[in-house]
């Protein structure tokens, strides 16, 4: 990647218009009783310089900034956190996979068609790379964060034709799930249970109408399944997949079903893009025990999962942020020792 001004570098991690160039897929298992859990991959054609960061209760935050500076929002969002969450940020500069204390869960993944429409400004704006950390620090649930999600408006950011072309899944600790998007200025909302796959392009309700085509009852190891990099081939593996999967009998083998997915449907170095040198691999995989709090983290480029739990930091006011840079092939198992007091931007 080019050498960006730190502002561009947060557009670049959320999204680059690029045709067919897209990637990231999220999975969710909420229909066992053992808990629920969540994944998904990060892709994308170079480091993001991920940073697993535990953010404390009460920090002020500001729809309008970015990397410290003012994007020129007309009423801009701005709230102090009511929650403590693990986030991962992308260079540093924003958040785009986390989960609160609560238990609610959000994803940023790329989208094509993402238009937020004109600026309304009887919403509170908020700059793109904020919308999931909003919810984050507002909400326990889905449902909730629906409605507090419903009086704010993301903009979109832009620099040097980069815009920040992103949807966002929500799921919580009761198995609940949404999918949010913005399409040709319209917000889109897909709310239930039953939305437990996500990739990228065409827009939701797409997918939903090419997974329909397939019936994978009676499958057997001779039922053929698209196997590309294409979104569309993503979603239906990873539901394939999801719906092969037997009860599992541990919170151990849960998180292993939803890791065995993520691999699936990953993206492996050198896959074919329709742009010849645009190639998005998998970068990294999380997966989330939203019931108890855990998080798991595996870089593609380093050997170990890595693990912690939510629970185990300070999240009280006043209390340090603690990050940990994973790119340190010393790291395995749980680390929440590892974490030191660091600093985030947003």
């Amino acid at each position: 990647m080019r050498n960006l001004s730190p502002a561009a570098a947060l557009v670049a991690a959320l999204a680059m218009p690029l045709p067919a160039a897209d990637a990231c897929t999220r999975i969710l298992l909420n229909e066992h009783p053992l808990g629920v859990f969540v994944g998904r991959t990060m892709d994308w054609p170079t480091t993001t310089e991920p940073i697993l960061s535990v953010l404390p209760r009460g920090m002020a935050r500001d729809g309008g900034m970015l990397a410290g500076k003012p994007m020129n929002i007309s009423n801009p969002a701005r709230w102090t956190s009511k929650y403590g969450s693990f986030i991962v940020q992308a260079y540093g500069l924003g958040s785009i996979d986390g989960i609160n204390e609560k238990g609610l869960g959000i994803h940023l993944l790329y989208l094509t068609a993402t238009d937020f429409g004109p600026r309304d400004t009887r919403l509170k704006g908020i700059q793109a790379g904020l919308w999931g950390q909003y919810a984050l620090d507002n909400a326990q649930t889905v449902s909730e964060a629906l409605e507090i999600l419903a009086k704010i408006q993301p903009v979109m950011v832009e620099h040097e034709g980069m815009k920040a072309t992103i949807h966002m899944a929500l799921n919580d600790a009761s198995g609940d799930s949404a999918i949010i998007e913005y399409v040709k200025g319209k917000k889109v909302v897909h709310h239930g249970r039953q939305y437990r796959i996500m990739t990228n392009d065409p827009p939701y309700d797409e997918q939903l109408a090419y997974r329909a085509k397939f019936n994978f009852s009676g499958a057997t190891r001779q039922t053929e399944l698209p196997g590309n990099v294409d979104p569309r081939h993503r979603f239906v593996r990873a539901d394939y997949f999801r719906e092969m999967l037997p009860p599992p009998k541990s919170r151990r083998e849960a998180i292993a079903n939803v890791m065995a997915i993520a691999r699936n449907v990953s993206v492996p170095f050198g896959a074919p893009n329709n742009l010849p040198g645009t190639l998005y691999n998998t970068e990294y995989r999380t997966a989330y025990d939203l019931t108890r709090r855990t998080v798991f983290f595996e870089l593609t480029t380093t050997p170990g999962v890595i693990w912690t739990e939510l629970g185990k930091f300070n999240l009280s006011p006043g209390a340090p942020v603690m990050v940990l840079d994973a790119d340190d092939l010393r790291l395995a198992g749980d680390v929440t020792e590892k974490f030191r007091p660091g600093k985030v931007i947003f």
